[in-house]
């Protein structure tokens, strides 16, 4: 659904990294992992995400956003409607989890750039010219109305 660009460690953290895979290696991994969550209440959480509504203007702006991307010179490959439904679907869960039970645009705006990070391609000579699929998402989201 998302992809999030993380930066490589520094030396330190990648010896850091090393140390521990190689310390930990009669450690069954499944079993060190915390449980944090109950399947009761990730049912919840998803049913509470679930009705968080998304004004139609809203649901139109995310489409508009997206329908830009496959009409870009500056991208090889745009966005299918797979990333409309993962933008609604993450700034229903971005609303709920500040609280609210309502979409308003600065979630969107919030959300854009993770899903269609993952799902857009650069053109090769935007790629050549050192162009990031940011700068590209920003002028594109930066182009349509924000709905009010």
């Amino acid at each position: 659904m998302f992809k999030i660009n993380i930066d490589y460690p520094d030396l330190g953290q990648e010896v850091e990294i090393l140390n521990r895979h190689h310390n930990n290696k009669d450690l069954n991994k499944l079993m060190a992992v915390d449980k944090i969550i109950k399947p009761e209440q990730l049912q919840v959480f998803r049913e509470k995400v679930s009705k968080v509504h998304v004004e139609p203007n809203l649901l139109n702006y995310i489409a508009e956003i997206v329908s830009k991307t496959r009409n870009n010179s500056s991208l090889f490959l745009g966005a299918s409607p797979r990333a409309s439904l993962s933008i609604m679907k993450g700034c229903k869960s971005f609303a709920a989890i500040n609280g609210r039970d309502f979409v308003k645009p600065e979630d969107i705006k919030e959300i854009v750039y993770p899903v269609l990070n993952h799902r857009i391609i650069l053109s090769p000579e935007k790629e050549m010219e050192g162009v990031s699929t940011k700068k590209v998402i920003s002028q594109i989201v930066d182009s349509v109305e924000i709905p009010r």
